[in-house]
């Protein structure tokens, strides 16, 4: 249940994101600067964290809730472009690294998610994003953000 104790407290994020998935378009690749705030909620059996990415005008919202009954997380993602909750991706963590699947659509059709969650040390993580088209066949990777510690919540 306390998976993500580590992700409390404030972050500069590194973000690389593709700018056309699953070959919508050209694979460029582009960079832009993040800051996070990550706070416990429930005793660590979830967090929030508020992401603004000031460059792109644009903020976001994970929520991630432990279900004491199948002992699994949900991720849960929300921006200020569309004001909706997104589809969970549903996983665990074993030893440092975290994976959660699920499904939802993009560009219309529907597609596999999966994230992948990497504790490396106090004070860095990183997380990955990767769709698939072709139900997990093959997986296209089009988010990383690095994360640097910059606080503790609330600071």
């Amino acid at each position: 249940m306390d998976d993500f104790d580590f992700l409390h407290g404030c972050w500069d994020v590194a973000n690389r994101r593709l700018t056309a998935p699953l070959g919508s378009g050209p694979a460029t690749w582009v960079e832009f600067p993040g800051h996070a705030v990550v706070r416990p909620l429930f005793g660590g059996a979830g967090n929030i964290d508020e992401l603004s990415l000031p460059t792109l005008g644009r903020q976001g919202v994970t929520l991630r809730l432990f279900d004491r009954e199948t002992q699994r997380w949900s991720i849960h993602w929300s921006d200020s472009r569309t004001g909706r909750l997104d589809p969970p991706v549903v996983g665990g963590f074993t030893g440092d690294r975290g994976d959660f699947h699920g499904e939802d659509t993009y560009d219309g059709r529907p597609i596999r998610v999966h994230f992948t969650w990497y504790r490396l040390g106090p004070d860095a993580a990183r997380w990955e994003q990767e769709f698939s088209a072709d139900g997990g066949v093959t997986w296209e990777l089009n988010w990383v953000m690095d994360l640097t510690r910059t606080g503790v919540a609330g600071a």
